[in-house]
């Protein structure tokens, strides 16, 4: 008996990967967290599978689902949205499904600020313009921030920041940002991105919160950088005709003529 921790993807049901899909597919027990999982994601369970919707659950409760399912040995599909690697409380389930020396398996999923990115078709790393993309949040109730990896901090470097979480502190977001950015610092905000509803608006530091105005909440995501609107961007060597490459020698005198790993 094995649990797979499988990220659903941001919405979209065919955002699923094909690992994911099997998985859920081989599974008699699902796990989901029914606010964020599409219904049709769930239409890939096999017949007469165990469904329960986590959403209202507690920790323990959750535990003790997969425990039951452990002591008769069917495989549970544990799914949350997104990808799991951020914000996902996986580690906390992983750490008590590890004391029960129950196996599990992670297999990831298209994260949200993908989504977004995608929704905005745009790259968030662009040349001699941003070359980092950190993901963040602000403080909520159900977890604090270290005290280091605040806004303010994160801005002085000037990387483009995907901010999760945090559309009902959109004030503070501007306020701690401004300083750094400037006002006229592109920003995108996207709801539900991939979903068949999603919202996208684009606008600056200086008119964002009017933009938004509380027209969004709880899924929207925040992107802010210079990427978000450029236009007169370098671009990237990789591609570049002159650029002596592995699997482009320039000429016989390349170090790279013979290389074959």
């Amino acid at each position: 008996m094995t649990v797979h921790f499988i990220g659903a993807g941001p919405g979209a049901p065919d955002l699923l990967t094909l690992r994911g899909r099997d998985l859920i597919a081989a599974s008699p027990v699902c796990l989901y967290a029914g606010s964020l999982i599409p219904a049709a994601v769930l239409a890939h369970c096999p017949p007469g599978a165990r469904i329960v919707n986590t959403a209202p659950m507690a920790l323990d409760d959750i535990v003790a689902e997969i425990a039951a399912a452990h002591a008769t040995g069917q495989d549970v599909a544990r799914l949350h949205s997104g990808d799991l690697s951020v914000w996902s409380a996986m580690g906390e389930q992983l750490r008590r499904l590890r004391a029960l020396d129950i196996p599990c398996t992670v297999t990831p999923g298209v994260p949200a600020f993908a989504a977004a990115a995608a929704a905005l078709e745009a790259e968030l790393t662009l040349p001699e313009l941003g070359q980092s993309l950190v993901l963040t949040r602000t403080p909520g109730r159900a977890s604090t921030m270290p005290p280091r990896e605040s806004l303010a901090n994160f801005a002085v470097t000037g990387a483009t920041l995907a901010i999760h979480l945090s559309i009902h502190n959109l004030a503070t977001v501007v306020a701690d940002l401004a300083p750094a950015y400037g006002e006229d610092c592109p920003v995108a905000v996207v709801w539900r991105a991939s979903w068949p509803d999603q919202r996208v608006v684009r606008a600056t530091l200086g008119t964002v919160e009017q933009a938004v105005a509380g027209s969004m909440e709880r899924t929207a995501l925040i992107l802010v950088g210079r990427v978000l609107a450029a236009e007169g961007f370098a671009e990237s060597s990789l591609y570049a005709a002159d650029y002596d490459r592995r699997f482009r020698p320039q000429d016989a005198t390349s170090r790279f003529i013979g290389v074959t790993e």
